[in-house]
C-alpha cells in the first residue's frame, strides 16, 4: 500500500518521490550515453532520453509495488 510522504508537514504523493528518483537515476545513464556517442546514433535524442526515463520510472514503480 502506498502512503503519503511527510516532508516538513507537507504531504506528497509517493509517485512524486518516484519521479524524482527516476530523474536522478537517469542523469548518470544520460552522461554515459553521451560519453559513448549514443545520441548521435538515434533518430531523436530527446525522445531517446525520454524513453530511458520512462523505463527507469517504470522499473522503480514496479519495484516499489512488488515490495508492498
Amino acid at each position: 500500500m502506498y502512503s503519503e510522504i511527510d516532508i516538513l508537514g507537507v504531504y506528497i504523493a509517493p509517485f512524486v518521490a518516484m519521479i524524482a528518483a527516476a530523474w536522478i537515476a537517469t542523469l548518470p545513464l544520460s552522461m554515459i550515453s553521451n560519453r559513448y556517442g549514443l545520441p548521435r546514433m538515434v533518430w531523436h535524442p530527446g525522445l531517446f532520453n525520454l524513453c530511458i526515463y520512462i523505463i527507469v520510472l517504470s522499473l522503480i514503480v514496479l519495484a516499489v509495488g512488488a515490495r508492498s
